[in-house]
């Protein structure tokens, strides 16, 4: 059976509290995304991964790159963790993928108490690809392969893919705290989404690049001049280049601002919003 495999980066490096906290709020964010796209999921967490079962994969991979914190996503095929069961998994997942003449490798990786270690189950995997497909004259190069199949042996179950889908990363959304926006151009656009990559609840005061902020945030709340802000958000965020501060002076805000921007071209600005504008384009929820 095939399901999403997924992987976060920086939660990693915290203590077990933080760590669990920060887990179950992406977590949530990642259920939210996949609500607000329309896409049935089953979504459950494991040992420093999340496993997602969907009806429609590209749907829910479409759906779930857009949600930070994610650091990155695999479509696994899932087996016992039993080192039989795997071999005999991998060699059927190769017939399909191995290319006559072409060179392959087998990146293996072991996590929990298996009696057998990472090397044992990456020999053993290379040998039931190579009698597996002896007609198309395979061959082993282990430093620049063709092909790469990853295994993963993990507590309860094995996971065999190819590709590693590289998301946004960053941190779950709303584990920093809120902030208020000004969004009026597209680095205000890009300024706010630098603010939810690192874990920022984001306000926007603004209605400039609205359809790409729900994209990401899909309970984006854009409020106006009368909203108070004292004890509900911990700074302001400006989307201001270097000739944008010359002059300006922070004095009438009482709590701190943030320039995500302000070291970034018009040019750099243009080409990193391109990322976002075409992978909101491609969300379930326009299509």
């Amino acid at each position: 059976m095939a399901i999403l495999l997924l992987r976060y980066s920086e939660i990693g490096l915290k203590g077990i509290s933080v760590r669990n906290r920060w887990e179950n709020r992406l977590k949530d964010n990642i259920l939210q995304m996949l609500a607000a796209d329309g896409v049935e999921a089953l979504v459950t967490r494991g040992q420093a991964r999340f496993y997602v079962e969907a009806s429609d994969l590209d749907a829910a991979i479409r759906s779930i790159r857009k949600v930070f914190g994610v650091g990155s996503i695999s479509i696994a095929e899932t087996c016992a963790n039993d080192m039989e069961t795997i071999c005999s998994t991998v060699a059927e997942y190769s017939k399909s993928r191995m290319v006559k003449g072409k060179t392959f490798a087998v990146k293996a990786r072991r996590e929990g108490g298996q009696k057998y270690t990472s090397m044992d189950l990456a020999k053993s995997c290379g040998d039931a690809i190579w009698n597996a497909n002896l007609d198309k004259d395979p061959k082993v190069n282990l430093k620049d392969p063709d092909i790469v199949f990853w295994v993963e042996s993990r507590p309860r179950d094995a996971f065999i893919f190819q590709d590693y889908i590289y998301c946004h990363a960053g941190l779950p959304m709303g584990s920093q705290g809120h902030v208020l926006a000004y969004v009026d151009n597209d680095r205000g656009v890009l300024s706010a989404l630098l603010m939810m990559k690192r874990g920022c609840k984001v306000v926007v005061r603004g209605e400039y690049g609205l359809d790409i902020l729900r994209e990401y945030d899909p309970n984006l709340k854009v409020v106006d001049d009368n909203y108070i802000t004292a004890g509900r958000v911990l700074g302001f965020v400006k989307g201001f280049g270097l000739d944008d501060i010359e002059g300006f002076d922070p004095s009438e805000y009482a709590l701190p601002i943030f320039f995500p921007t302000v070291g970034m071209s018009d040019s750099e600005v243009e080409e990193r919003l391109e990322v976002y504008r075409k992978e909101a384009s491609e969300s379930p929820r326009r299509r």
